[in-house]
């Protein structure tokens, strides 16, 4: 299977961290955050991954050029010359992850116990576009699901922004995104979107016409890692 990790970010709220060293190559307990999401990926059965760059994106090729999982191949997405935000990141990696088969997209930044496998057959099981990760926590934003799961809607409760993907639902939940998704490669025959640019609004704007859903489950670990302070709570 094959998995795309979004290590390309600048990671300006882990400075001074990541002054000189790639977001992506800061250690939690020893070990980088990239090694630590190839290593999740490839046991979970993600032998085929890509990783794009684009901050200090020599170390992170000099890494991957010394790293080694047996059964693995890892490959670069080069976005040195300008930085694509998740869509983007997406669609520049089309040569790498279109095929026959649903493709896993994971933030390197996130460290938690959700199942690969469980989000994998939810997507498979609904024939879906694209499956979130999704799960109830406190933040900002939240995409807005129906009771089958389905995406709806998306809200800030900071701006108190909210953007329905058809009539608004007074019954929508909200689940707060995990930064993991499963997507099928028919999102590459319908994306209008060209260079850098968000896949979460491309989720809203094809939610009307094509299912995407949300995959939750209870009692999951998860850390963002994108500030100094959310690094030391884990490596304690």
């Amino acid at each position: 299977m094959k998995a795309l990790i979004l290590a390309a970010g600048l990671g300006t709220r882990l400075m001074p961290l990541t002054s000189t060293t790639p977001k992506a190559l800061v250690k939690v307990n020893g070990m980088t955050l990239l090694e630590i999401t190839v290593r999740k990926l490839a046991a979970a059965g993600f032998n085929e991954i890509i990783v794009n760059v684009h901050h200090h994106a020599n170390q992170v090729i000099d890494f991957l050029n010394g790293f080694l999982i047996p059964g693995t191949y890892i490959a670069i997405s080069d976005e040195t010359e300008q930085l694509l935000d998740t869509g983007g990141a997406i669609l520049k990696a089309r040569w790498f992850l279109d095929g026959k088969e649903p493709f896993l997209v994971h933030n390197v930044d996130v460290i938690s116990n959700t199942s690969l496998h469980q989000l994998h057959s939810d997507h498979i099981n609904r024939r879906a576009l694209a499956t979130l990760s999704v799960m109830e926590r406190q933040t900002r934003r939240y995409f807005l699901f129906d009771r089958d799961l389905r995406l709806c809607g998306w809200t800030d409760t900071s701006t108190g922004e909210t953007r329905w993907v058809d009539k608004p639902d007074p019954e929508a939940k909200k689940l707060a995104f995990s930064g993991i998704h499963m997507i099928s490669p028919e999102i590459f025959n319908v994306l209008e979107e060209k260079g850098r640019f968000s896949v979460i609004d491309s989720y809203l704007k094809l939610a009307p016409a094509f299912p995407v859903y949300g995959s939750a489950e209870e009692g999951l670990t998860w850390f963002d890692l994108g500030k100094p302070e959310q690094i030391d709570v884990v490596s304690k």
